[in-house]
């Protein structure tokens, strides 16, 4: 039921959520992404990378263009048409598939590395999410997660103040309000019913993913300051992202 709420409301998104993907290349901001993954990778050569939840196709566009082995998956159709038209000539570079985060449908230790971002929030079963990241990972393989507390403040009373502060300042800076420009109603819907938005991060991540990282785990809560533009660290000041990194358990 969440499930298919959650396609339609991403299905029209998709040319919104295209354009901030366009921007990000058009203004050099990939770039600057791209020096903060690049400090993750493993320095192995020809890495298969899976990029969950591509969306419109920003992460995998711009690790195919690095020369990086990509496979990229979304739930949604809409946002994988809009993810192989912004590709353009990587389009045949980039392997894209059409599956559900939670049940990927690619055997054990298939990847050197998956990256995601703003995923995790909006799934019904998270942590099956990550048990299936986790799988598909080869032995020493690693996982990067860029995510936030996405509309915790619906649950918060003082993180709902920090929000209203957030609209303000957007307003008073003549800044394009990213809530507003939304689907508000419909997002805020789905967003009280997974349940991440009422789940305190990145405690609960780095708690899951012990499982299968061991010690081998971490949080940067600060990742925010070295990849969000002004605009964004504006309209999401209450709601820093974080990047969760894991290492995968090396069986023998």
């Amino acid at each position: 039921m969440i499930l298919s709420q959650i396609e339609k409301y991403w299905s029209g998104r998709a040319e919104g959520y295209s354009e901030v993907n366009r921007h990000e290349f058009a203004t050099g901001q990939d770039q600057v992404w791209f020096r903060e993954i690049r400090k993750h990778l493993p320095k192995e050569k020809n890495l298969k990378i899976l990029d969950v939840g591509t969306g419109p196709g920003f992460f995998a566009i711009l690790l195919a263009g690095q020369g990086y082995d990509v496979t990229a998956v979304d739930y949604t159709s809409a946002m994988l048409a809009k993810a192989k038209q912004n590709a353009g000539v990587l389009a045949d570079r980039i392997h894209f598939y059409q599956m559900d985060a939670q049940r990927l449908e690619f055997p054990d230790g298939m990847f050197d590395v998956v990256i995601s971002r703003n995923l995790t929030w909006n799934l019904e079963e998270p942590d099956r999410a990550y048990a299936e990241w986790m799988r598909v990972l080869k032995d020493g393989g690693k996982l990067l997660n860029f995510d936030a507390n996405w509309y915790h403040h619906l649950f918060d009373k003082e993180k709902r103040r920090k929000y209203e502060e957030d609209r303000m300042q957007v307003e008073a800076r003549q800044m394009e309000d990213h809530y507003t420009c939304t689907d508000i109603d419909a997002m805020e819907k789905i967003a009280r019913q997974v349940p991440m938005s009422r789940t305190m991060r990145p405690e609960w991540d780095l708690q899951v993913l012990k499982a299968y990282a061991g010690g081998q785990v971490q949080a940067d809560e600060q990742v925010w300051k070295r990849v969000w533009d002004q605009t964004e660290q504006v309209n999401y000041a209450s709601t820093p992202m974080f990047l969760i990194t894991a290492v995968k358990y090396q069986t023998a």
